[in-house]
């Protein structure tokens, strides 16, 4: 999720009845000036808001939403220095950015404050930050310091209209062992039901491979 999407107080009502611990809630924190009613500056503030919307006593992680410079360490300070605090408190169990910039991602990679890295990643570079393959060596990189990457755009936000293009997209990222776990936007239900269908014959294709 994240604040600026609005979608926290949907996820409580969803989750209703499923036991807390069986799940993971990340959202993300949104530090510009412009984009939400309120100048969200109070990390801990927000973050108390964030639970109370949530109905639950603790977030499993937090990100800093879309970093793009590589001075995004220096110049949110304030917020990174909070969540740490709240990680400390246990109010969070663990922080990072979502990036939308080369320079931000490099930082990212070489951060031990970065424990999460949602970090744009297809097989086209649509809407991507840069290359494939400079993206992937710095997933890899990541992956292998023991953070936590999410991918996302992996469809390339919806230019991958061909049912072709979005399984090839799915093998190169699956493909590349760098992400836990990845995100897609979905429209309607039967995106969602395509797109789970097309993730498992990604997976058992190369499972076979690999045998």
């Amino acid at each position: 999720m994240a604040d600026l999407y609005g979608t926290q107080p949907f996820l409580r009502v969803a989750l209703q009845g499923i036991p807390r611990e069986t799940i993971v809630i990340e959202s993300k924190i949104w530090w510009r000036p412009e984009g939400l009613p309120e100048h969200v500056t109070d990390a801990a503030a927000a973050l108390d808001r964030f639970r109370k919307e949530l109905g639950t006593d603790y977030i499993d992680s937090v990100l800093l939403h879309c970093t793009i410079e590589s001075t995004w360490m220096n110049d949110l300070r304030p917020m990174v220095d909070e969540l740490e605090k709240a990680k400390q408190k246990g109010i969070i169990r663990s922080h990072g950015t979502s990036c939308h910039g080369i320079g931000a991602l490099h930082i990212s990679a070489g951060s031990p404050w970065v424990q999460v890295q949602l970090a744009r990643i297809n097989h086209q570079g649509a809407h991507m930050d840069g290359k494939p393959e400079e993206i992937a060596a710095l997933l890899r990189g990541m992956r292998a310091a023991g953070k936590g990457v999410i991918g996302m755009k992996i469809f390339g936000e919806g230019r991958m209209k061909e049912a072709g293009r979005r399984d090839e997209s799915l093998r190169y990222v699956l493909g590349l062992g760098t992400v836990n776990a990845f995100i897609i936007g979905f429209e309607s239900t039967a995106q969602v039901d395509d797109t789970l269908a097309a993730t498992d014959r990604t997976l058992a294709s190369l499972a076979g491979r690999k045998s």
